[in-house]
């Protein structure tokens, strides 16, 4: 039956058992999130800025999805960005000896958690083992155990107050991106409402000046009407200009402008005139 030299088989070379799925190195996954972009998958270079979910991108990057979107490998991941207002500049706490070479020999051990930044209060790192946030009012990033440990209204880092509305957890879990999601539906939701209440007020303040306007234009109006009314000159029967005692100085259909054409016109009596010595008819 064989085994003659001694050789003794193992259960796994006698029966064949289901291979099991292979997964993906969750240090790996860790990195990737926490050192790359989101986007163009390129090392995070600052600024580094981030989306209301929680994900980190490279601020160049966002830039060229923005002007082209359908050439983006990666859209669907930030298809909710709609501008540069929906994401925010973090800043970040540089770890001081942080060291980004690579191992000269080969073999030589490499830390894969070791990372770039750090949280300011407690002095973490930023690689993923634990849960980091941002404040969207002035775009720190500290971890959520700072945030637990010295409960505050108040920014730990610039001072700032914020509101629990602004803290975003970076790379969350699915949950956390869900309720993110839900909170930036909200209150996009609400900055629209708010757009067209002001809009609205806005056109109501001018109907009501404009009526104001009006009002005001029509009172003077109907005075200068009656004035003018009063200084027009009655009216008369015509006279007869065909008779000999008609005189265009005592015609009262005729303007005082056509009258003042002729010397017998008020105007012409009183003029000055010359003197008989400097008196020249061809001038005067």
């Amino acid at each position: 039956m064989g085994c003659d030299g001694g050789t003794i088989p193992k259960r796994d070379e006698l029966v064949r058992t289901k291979r099991k799925r292979e997964r993906a190195d969750r240090s790996v996954q860790l990195a990737a999130k926490w050192r790359s972009c989101a986007i163009s998958t390129a090392k995070l270079v600052e600024p580094v800025v981030s989306c209301e979910l929680g994900r980190l991108y490279n601020k160049d990057a966002v830039i060229e999805y923005l002007l082209d979107r359908e050439s983006t490998p990666n859209g669907s991941l930030c298809a909710h960005i709609r501008s540069l207002k929906d994401v925010v500049t973090l800043r970040l706490t540089v770890k001081s000896d942080f060291n980004d070479k690579k191992p000269e020999i080969d073999g030589q051990y490499i830390d894969e958690h070791d990372s770039m930044y750090v949280c300011p209060v407690v002095g973490v790192e930023m690689n993923g083992k634990y849960k980091f946030c941002y404040i969207r009012s002035c775009g720190c990033v500290v971890s959520e155990r700072a945030l637990k440990e010295v409960k505050s209204d108040v920014c730990h880092k610039c001072n700032k107050e914020y509101a629990a509305e602004d803290v975003i957890v970076i790379n969350g879990s699915d949950e956390e991106v869900k309720e993110l999601e839900n909170r930036m539906n909200e209150r996009r939701l609400k900055a629209k409402e708010s757009k067209k209440s002001r809009k609205r007020k806005a056109t109501e303040v001018e109907v009501t000046d404009g009526s104001q306007q009006t009002s005001a234009t029509d009172i003077p109006s109907t005075s200068s009407s009656s004035a003018a009314s009063a200084s027009a000159p009655k009216t008369s029967k015509p006279v007869d200009k065909s008779s000999k005692d008609y005189s265009v100085a005592k015609d009262p259909m005729v303007s005082e402008t056509y009258k003042s054409l002729f010397t017998s016109h008020k105007s012409a009596k009183n003029r000055p005139t010359a003197h008989w010595v400097t008196f020249n008819p061809c001038y005067n």
